[in-house]
């Protein structure tokens, strides 16, 4: 039997602690880049030993962050990345000096000496891009005000990278190792960066186009998407040629890019490859935990990540209220800036070897990055549960609840887009109504729009009280929240018996659960819509509109008299399945017979 290749067992491991851990992570609520990270741990050097070669997997699996940064550059044209010059390079030089000053001094105050300290400072103001692009995709905040701030200050950190490593050797003491380069040859090497960055440029603009066209002339996907690759791959390894960021060059590839006819090809081929190589980067940065330091020196590197993280996080959030960004995305933009970033990993490895740091304090740096890294996906999941709800109503101006008595006849809880077409419509009957809300901001655009709206929380029985429950005749309760809906349903039957109750309901189960308390006139919010988009379909297909209106009706009748028949049922799995499944056929046999009527009068 033949020896088993070595990379197809990494292969194996890799993939089995990511489909494990990652999945297992997500439904404890902590997220992919938490399962991603104990996936790495639990195989690496200090968990199960399954993989060894941890420095080699991180230096493949970075290529996931310059995919990354190239699918970004593809969303930015040319025009909007001018527009945010601004930005990146003055938040970002903001963020990157006012970080490395605030370290700096904090490790001098602990007696640390000053080149030690200057490093440590200028490797720990960098931030993960990886993690912090990676969140901003997931909650969709690159367009927000601190989505954009966030991208522009990570991008100016892939371009202060260059001169920080240059920086290194003149740190490093006067041995012929650590000499600086000569002036003629830093005159050679600025002129490489500047022809390799003018090349990218030109070529961009001359030369990717018409390839990719010839190339898609082929009508070969493969070679596209083989095309695709090469063209990262090749910018990449240009720019490591000349010491620049790999990812910066991506970045600015794919600006080039991003007015092509084949930017959303790019996208699709590029995107599989962006994900699996993320999340290997993410693994392996889980390996790369140096668990023997942080044994060996558990208050000394608890002092560090917690030093380290309280100063970039005191003067971000200081950059954040000087921004005006909103309360609510202030939490969330500090910390994704705040952690250590893969870059450190660069800076302090190369420190160490220029001498500028001794070899054990380069371990418990990298290993303090590491850890940042690995607590901050933590650290936002406490942010989402504990803070951001004390920080939903934080720079909204405050209102004053319902106070004077209302007695019209029509009570509505919630002007979502619901309740807003339900009273809309009664409005324009001259049937007044009193419209409850409790979402502030909603009200001001309500009030702009000339809607009369009040602030409150209908499940308080003394606001119900207020707008006028006992004198009213109907209740809508609008709201889309379930458990809101059916509490104010509790209140409503309790203390206002006489009411008529309307209500929309989120899904089956939420439809279920108002039934059980009596609740007859029950709306589900997207199953009218649903069925004017299949008669739509129906008619494109072919169909008159008559028969493809009759066909809708039988479905609505035929689906409001199988929930009726469910509800006593519903919650006995294998009975509900069985009446769904015995439903269904009879329907499909009955509109079979019709479709046969109709062919033979035809």
């Amino acid at each position: 039997m033949e020896h088993t290749p070595t990379w197809l067992i990494n292969s194996f491991i890799y993939l089995s602690a990511a489909v494990i851990a990652v999945p297992l992570s997500r439904a404890l609520g902590l997220g992919s880049i938490i399962g991603y990270l104990a996936a790495g741990i639990a195989i690496g050097p200090w968990g199960l030993g399954l993989v060894t070669n941890v420095q080699d997997i991180l230096h493949f699996a970075e290529f996931g962050v310059v995919l990354m940064l190239f699918l970004v550059g593809l969303e930015l044209e040319p025009k909007r990345l001018w527009s945010l010059r601004r930005p990146i390079f003055g938040w970002g030089s903001l963020q990157v000096l006012g970080c490395v000053a605030a370290i700096f001094l904090l490790a001098l105050l602990f007696g640390t000496s000053w080149p030690i300290a200057l490093v440590a400072a200028l490797g720990l103001a960098l931030s993960s891009t990886a993690i912090a692009l990676q969140v901003m995709g997931e909650r969709n905040l690159l367009p927000t005000g601190s989505g954009q701030a966030g991208f522009s200050i990570l991008l100016f950190q892939d371009v202060a990278a260059i001169p920080i490593l240059a920086l290194l050797p003149l740190l490093g003491g006067s041995s012929a190792s650590n000499q600086a380069l000569a002036p003629v040859e830093q005159a050679q090497e600025a002129i490489k960066i500047i022809a390799v960055i003018a090349s990218i440029i030109i070529g961009g603009r001359l030369a990717l186009r018409p390839l990719l066209r010839w190339i898609a002339r082929s009508k070969t996907p493969e070679i596209f998407t083989a095309a695709s690759l090469l063209l990262v791959v090749g910018i990449a390894a240009l720019m490591q040629l000349v010491g620049l960021s790999m990812a910066l060059g991506a970045f600015l590839a794919g600006v080039l890019l991003a007015e092509s006819e084949f930017r959303r090809e790019l996208e699709t081929n590029i995107e599989p490859f962006k994900g699996l190589l993320l999340g290997l980067f993410f693994i392996a940065v889980g390996m790369g935990v140096d668990l023997g330091v942080l044994r060996s020196a558990p208050l000394q590197m608890a002092a560090i990540v917690i030093g380290f993280l309280s100063a970039k996080a005191a003067v971000i959030y200081a950059m954040a209220r000087y921004l005006k960004l909103p309360f609510q995305e202030r939490p969330v933009f500090t910390l994704l800036l705040a952690q250590g970033g893969e870059f450190a990993f660069v800076v302090f490895q190369a420190a160490a070897g220029s001498s500028v740091l001794p070899a054990q304090t380069a371990s418990l740096l990298i290993g303090a990055v590491a850890v940042s890294m690995l607590v901050s996906p933590l650290i936002l999941v406490a942010i989402d549960k504990l803070l951001l709800p004390r920080y939903a109503n934080c720079g909204v101006t405050p209102m004053d609840e319902i106070s004077e008595p209302q007695d019209a006849p029509i009570l509505i809880a919630g002007f979502g887009r619901y309740g807003q077409i339900v009273s809309r419509v009664l409005l324009a009957q001259g049937q007044p109504c009193t419209v409850l809300d409790h979402d502030a901001e909603m009200i001001e655009a309500a009030r702009r729009f000339g809607y009369r709206v009040f602030y409150g929380d209908a499940t308080r029985l003394d606001l119900l009280r207020t707008a006028g429950a006992e004198r009213a005749k109907v209740l809508v309760v609008a709201v889309d929240n379930v458990t809101q809906s059916l509490e104010i349903v509790d209140l409503a039957r309790e203390h206002f018996p006489h009411l008529q109750i309307v209500a929309r309901a989120r899904d089956v189960t939420h439809w279920n659960q108002l039934r059980d308390r009596e609740v007859m006139l029950v709306q589900r919010e997207l199953f009218e819509s649903s069925l004017l988009s299949a008669r739509s379909v129906l008619e494109l297909i072919g169909q008159p509109r008559e028969a493809a209106e009759q066909v809708i009706h039988r479905f609505r009748q035929h689906n409001l008299e199988l929930f009726e028949q469910l509800h006593p049922h519903y919650k006995d799995s294998a009975k509900l399945i069985s009446v769904v499944k015995q439903g269904r056929q009879q329907l499909e046999e009955q509109m079979a017979r019709e479709r046969e009527d109709q062919a033979r009068r035809t």
